[in-house]
């Protein structure tokens, strides 16, 4: 499009027909059919796209009950945001109390005041599910388990995980007189999008195995799936007798990241091959399309008031993925709106609008339209002219 845009409406509309091989998009309810689910042995189960978080399976998602270790998911993700934002460092000490060598379970035998960096804690709690690491590292963080325990409720609420409510941070059977750490398949599948998006989690989650205390003790991954599969890279095992075996998988396939949780499973074994099955029947039913590309030309001279140059490419801020059912045909609409005036400066990638996508009558996404270089202030017959 090489039209010279005018000023003469508050906002301006154009509309650019876009056609991707593929079916419907997230408004249209997918799902998986149940029949491909072998036997559905979960008490609770869920399966979604990672990016949009649309559902293509769900059995009693809201179904409050333990989580068991899969706890520690929430103590990964404030760990993992920590390090994002600065306040933590991979390389931090963390410092073993007595407290903390004294946790039962799955364990790497710490020590009251050994020291170890941060980095290796996180790994002994994300490949080995070690409850004494993940205290350890808690109180670190917090001052207390106890202030940890409040921040993993408070972050719940944030994203509004609203059958979760956490006593722990290592999801161990509560001691007499306590309660049990609770939460739900679609909560932890919200969980789950979440620690996706950091790579070091997904690197840690996806080992196989690994070394600890300089090598003299091997980790081995609690998640059987990632261990004997080539596309399943985590992401947390959880199970005590009364919570039942639970895991919270992912796998990676074509551009498009499934989760499946599964909870309540009488059996180890009918766990791993239920949340196997949901994934790989979810991988087999749907796949991604994008109907628009980050870079993708949405307008190749948008005016640009007392600029030198005068004009602007406007570009796709980044890409757009629809989940769609395989075999299909959708066509997709591209709706530029940007406002009247577009004035000077622009910085490259500064934000002058939004590229709607549509199919028929339904918004399925929007993404931001960017300006493509940068435009500098003109001189006084630039602005006036």
């Amino acid at each position: 499009m090489s039209k010279r845009w005018g000023w003469a409406v508050a906002w301006m509309v154009v509309v650019l027909p876009v056609s991707v091989s593929a079916k419907s998009a997230r408004h249209a309810s997918p799902s998986v059919s149940r029949a491909t689910v072998s036997s559905e042995p979960f008490s609770s189960a869920i399966l979604v796209e990672a990016e949009s978080g649309s559902v293509l399976f769900e059995k009693n998602p809201h179904r409050q009950a333990p989580p068991a270790s899969m706890t520690k998911m929430m103590l990964m993700l404030l760990v993992a945001e920590g390090v994002r934002d600065g306040r933590l460092h991979w390389d931090d000490p963390v410092r073993v109390s007595e407290r903390a060598s004294k946790i039962g379970g799955s364990q790497v035998y710490l020590k009251s005041g050994e020291v170890f960096p941060l980095a290796e804690m996180m790994q002994a709690v994300v490949i080995h599910s070690a409850n004494d690491a993940a205290y350890a590292v808690a109180e670190m963080v917090a001052g207390s388990a106890a202030e940890f325990v409040a921040r993993m409720n408070e972050r719940a609420v944030q994203l509004g995980m609203h059958d979760t409510k956490y006593q722990s941070v290592h999801g161990l059977p509560p001691e007499a007189g306590k309660l049990p750490d609770l939460s739900s398949a679609s909560d932890l599948a919200v969980l789950a999008r979440q620690l996706v998006g950091f790579p070091d989690i997904l690197r840690w989650s996806s080992t196989k195995e690994a070394t600890f205390r300089n090598g003299s003790m091997v980790l081995t991954n609690t998640n059987r799936l990632v261990r004997e599969t080539d596309w399943i890279d985590g992401l947390k095992t959880g199970s005590y007798h009364e919570a039942g075996f639970n895991v919270t998988a992912t796998g990676h396939r074509d551009g498009m990241r499934l989760i499946a949780v599964v909870m309540g499973v009488p059996r180890k074994e009918d766990c791993f091959s239920a949340a196997e099955d949901l994934l790989s029947n979810g991988f087999a039913e749907y796949h991604a399309v994008a109907p628009v590309h980050e870079g993708d030309v949405v307008a190749n001279d948008v005016a640009v008031k007392g600029g030198r140059p005068r004009f602007v490419r406007v570009v796709a801020g980044r890409s757009l993925t629809i989940l769609s059912k395989r075999g299909k045909n959708p066509r997709f609409t591209l709706q530029l709106t940007i406002p009247r005036e577009v004035e000077a400066p622009l910085a490259a990638r500064q934000v002058v609008g939004e590229v709607v996508v549509h199919e028929g009558d339904n918004i399925v996404g929007t993404v931001p339209a960017v300006a493509a270089d940068n435009v500098e202030v003109g001189s006084l017959w630039d602005r006036v002219f």
